[in-house]
């Protein structure tokens, strides 16, 4: 393939339009998502789609395919239709995929939840969504029960006053279609993950069908025949995720490769994985790069058949990047940049093999095809040119449709000519290589997890003694960052700060926890009343490292 550059354009001599250097790709009119992923699975009928990496259960890409259907008539028999909402709260499991596009299939819009999350954070996820139906499993059902809706259960164990899953499906299977067909178009919501954004509170993230089909056609547009039913990749990072559900699920279902399925992170079950099942692709986080660094069993590496890892959910500290290409000298380290409110991956690195441009280290790749990117002044609004860092906003048909019911959010990160600003600072060099520099939304990325500020802070000062709160994400080698907060709490208070981590400990997901707090008399702020975030972490960091020198 000739080696092609990025295409710039000057539009009003004043806008600079970044595309890719590749020619764009076509996007079908016609297919929904489940549609457009399971195309030919009856050609691979008897290769396997999922495989559990502890129980050994799988699904063939024929069984997925069939499972899809019987869901999404099981769904429309039980009255649920366009466009309502089911909020799943699933673990990585084999079937996750069949339940995500049943749903789909149906005509409904699924919305993953972390089943980690404290009961009020689905509850709050569930009224949000207005939904209609839970999908969950026998251990999270106890978070889900008392929310008034049906609920549906998967697993061995039976609950009672829920519908179990094989017997929906044996069901579905005998019924007759009369009456509950439906035409689903490519337009219609198809998925409502919830996102922080890029001001921190939790807002359903509105993609229909034509948006994520858009995503995989970019993305996956270096994927060439050779490829088709041959990859294996290890499916650690959540499926409510977007990446899990489009970069791993939906794009290897469209590949007919091979998802080995983990539920939980544990080191050694990784590694046993990747030698087992011979992954050639793992989508992974920093903290499970520093493990394989770290691992001493030496004889375990020459196993691997792992060609390439990548990373996308949290910035990858340089010194593990290093040490972990020192390591493993023949896989290929590549990070990528996406976010929900653009379907999942919006630049990243192709395959050299199929002539492609290689990335350099450390960049996040080159712009997909389909896809315009432009770089921005956040004082002046004015798009900037090449090697020059701004805020990276992206025009696509991948953009959200906007946030469910806000649009005040809505019109706030996607403007009047379509661009989507994504809060991150990065700039493009000469070779279209992009770069990121920093962020200028808040939030904390705890081991790939997307912890609010604003979320925590709101626990806090709901706590009887505290009177003020600030809540910064700090540095740390294994997490990535982890949250820290200041508090100004009553002269009369009681509570020592490891009282006031507990209680928030006890208030939200265990991934964002406060791991650092410190008791201070006041809370530095501006003069229209911002948090100046930048000097809480400074002191803070300043206060750790006194504390360490002195032990």
């Amino acid at each position: 393939m000739e080696q092609a550059t990025q295409t710039l354009t000057i539009e009003n001599d004043e806008e600079i339009v970044f595309r890719s250097r590749y020619p764009s790709v076509p996007i079908p009119d016609n297919l929904t998502l489940p549609e457009f992923v399971l195309k030919d699975a009856e050609l691979y009928a008897d290769y396997v789609a999922f495989v559990d990496a502890t129980t050994k259960k799988s699904y063939t890409h024929g069984e997925v395919a069939r499972d899809v259907r019987r869901f999404s008539k099981a769904l429309r028999s039980l009255g649920l239709r366009t466009g309502h909402v089911v909020v799943v709260v699933l673990p990585n499991v084999v079937e996750y995929a069949i339940v995500a596009l049943g749903i789909m299939g149906a005509g409904s819009v699924f919305s993953g939840a972390n089943p980690s999350s404290h009961s009020s954070e689905i509850k709050k996820q569930v009224e949000l969504a207005e939904a209609k139906l839970i999908v969950t499993d026998d251990r999270s059902y106890n978070k889900v029960k008392e929310l008034g809706l049906p609920v549906i259960v998967l697993g061995e164990q039976r609950v009672e006053g829920t519908i179990f899953w094989d017997e929906l499906l044996e069901a579905a299977e005998r019924a007759s279609n009369t009456g509950i067909e439906t035409a689903v178009d490519q337009n219609d919501l198809c998925a409502l993950p919830f996102s922080s954004g890029t001001t921190g509170l939790s807002k359903g993230v509105m993609l229909t069908h034509r948006n994520i089909v858009a995503n995989l056609c970019s993305t996956l547009f270096s994927v060439g025949p050779d490829l088709i039913g041959k990859v294996t990749i290890l499916g650690l990072i959540p499926y409510f995720h977007i990446y899990g559900l489009t970069g791993i699920l939906c794009a290897t279902l469209r590949n007919k490769g091979k998802v080995v399925v983990m539920g939980r992170y544990d080191l050694s079950t990784v590694l046993k994985a990747l030698i087992e099942h011979e992954v050639t692709f793992a989508p992974i986080v920093p903290p499970i790069l520093l493990g394989l660094v770290k691992h001493p069993i030496l004889e375990d590496i020459a196993k691997l058949k792992l060609r390439s890892v990548m990373t996308a959910a949290a910035p990858l500290a340089p010194e593990i990047y290093e040490e972990f290409r020192r390591k493993f000298p023949e896989v290929d380290v590549q990070e990528a940049y996406g976010m929900t409110e653009h379907s999942c991956i919006t630049l990243t690195h192709g395959d050299p093999r199929n002539g492609h441009h290689t990335s350099k280290k450390r960049s996040v790749g080159y712009i997909l095809p389909n896809l315009e990117v432009k770089f921005v002044d956040p004082d002046t609004g004015r798009s900037l040119p090449s090697n020059t860092p701004g805020e990276i906003c992206v025009r696509s048909q991948c953009v959200m449709k906007g946030y469910y019911k806000n649009e005040v959010e809505t019109a706030q990160t996607i403007d009047e000519q379509g661009w989507l600003h994504t809060g991150d600072i990065g700039y493009i060099d000469d070779e279209g290589d992009v770069f990121i520099v920093d962020r200028m939304k808040e939030l904390i990325k705890y081991k790939g997890f997307q912890v609010a500020p604003a979320e925590l802070e709101g626990i806090l000062l709901g706590h009887p003694s505290v009177e003020d709160a600030a809540v910064v994400g700090l540095p740390d080698k294994e997490a990535g960052e982890i949250p820290g907060a200041h508090v100004v709490i009553s002269k009369d208070a009681k509570e020592s700060e490891e009282d006031l981590m507990k209680y928030v400990a006890n208030n939200a997901a265990h991934y964002k926890k406060v791991r650092v707090l410190h008791f201070v008399d006041n809370i530095p702020k501006s003069p229209s009343g911002k948090i100046m975030r930048r000097l809480i972490k400074e002191k803070m960091l300043e206060d750790i490292s006194k504390s360490t020198l002195a032990q």
